[in-house]
């Protein structure tokens, strides 16, 4: 099975308020709290698509798009 390639990252800012629950767990330091303490894709060229982030996000504000996705 080949590895999923990242298409993007959909942050709802309105939904994310900031835990960085997303930024602890992502295995590769793809994301970080802006100055508005809301999550944003810093790094998304190093995304592996394990979707941690998408999965334990308690608001429910980050979707991880691959090229795989219908």
């Amino acid at each position: 099975m080949a590895k999923p390639k990242l298409k993007e990252h959909l942050i709802n800012r309105d939904w994310c308020k900031g835990c960085g629950i997303c930024v602890e767990l992502c295995p590769k330091n793809v994301l970080e709290l802006d100055n508005e303490n809301k999550a944003v894709a810093a790094r998304p060229v190093d995304c592996i698509c394990c979707k941690m982030c998408e999965l334990r996000c308690p608001d429910l504000a980050i979707e991880v798009i691959t090229e795989d996705d219908k």
